[in-house]
């Protein structure tokens, strides 16, 4: 047998051996949880167009801190300005604002279940974007960011959290009175959460 031949079998089993990591490594990781990282996450159409798109993409990646004390996970960080109030309102009014971190889990995983019929159906995979924003208050127990980090983590890169400096009460009276508390709201439409990340760059 040729020198050559040598190389080209030698080459051939290389290639075989490759693929078959690689399918391997793939496989292992869709097993996985998804690794929930405000850099690998994509913003919505909306905000990436918009003039104001790179200063939304800085403060989401610059203010940031843990969401809780034992994680490598941190969201972002911010004060709830006058416009990002009415992002809120707006996004309520129109019906697109879910209460409750039980309720924002059960709408995510039904979700989950009718986009990858679709996907099925179509036989063609979807660009994932951040569609759902998870608002947060500021004065959960640790037990609860635990939950909320569950939550990122199951249903991936199209789900984003902000923390805001204020508490459960603050943040419920905007949207339902001095009696409302809310320590989560979920943004359930992505111009909603477009309008709200964009009302993030007010001063």
């Amino acid at each position: 047998m040729s020198r050559a031949h040598v190389e080209a079998g030698r080459n051939i089993k290389n290639a075989v051996v490759n693929k078959t990591v690689m399918k391997k490594s793939t496989t292992e990781a869709d097993n996985q949880p998804f690794q929930w990282n405000i850099l690998s996450l994509r913003l919505p159409r909306l905000v990436e167009a918009h003039p104001g798109g790179q200063q939304v993409l800085h403060i989401l990646t610059t203010q940031t801190r843990p969401l809780w004390p034992q994680t490598e996970l941190e969201v972002p960080m911010a004060t709830l300005s006058a416009r990002m109030g009415a992002a809120l309102r707006s996004a309520h009014n129109a019906g697109h604002v879910v209460r409750s971190l039980e309720s924002a889990e059960r709408i995510l995983a039904a979700q989950e279940r009718g986009l990858g019929l679709v996907d099925r159906h179509s036989g063609v995979t979807r660009g994932v974007r951040v569609s759902r924003l998870l608002v947060l208050a500021d004065d959960g127990a640790e037990r609860f960011y635990r939950q909320v980090e569950r939550l990122l983590r199951r249903y991936g890169p199209r789900v984003l959290a902000v923390r805001i400096y204020a508490d459960a009460d603050a943040l419920g009276e905007l949207l339902f009175g001095t009696k409302g508390r809310a320590r989560l709201l979920m943004l359930n439409h992505k111009e909603a959460v477009s309008a709200f990340l964009l009302a993030m760059t007010d001063p």
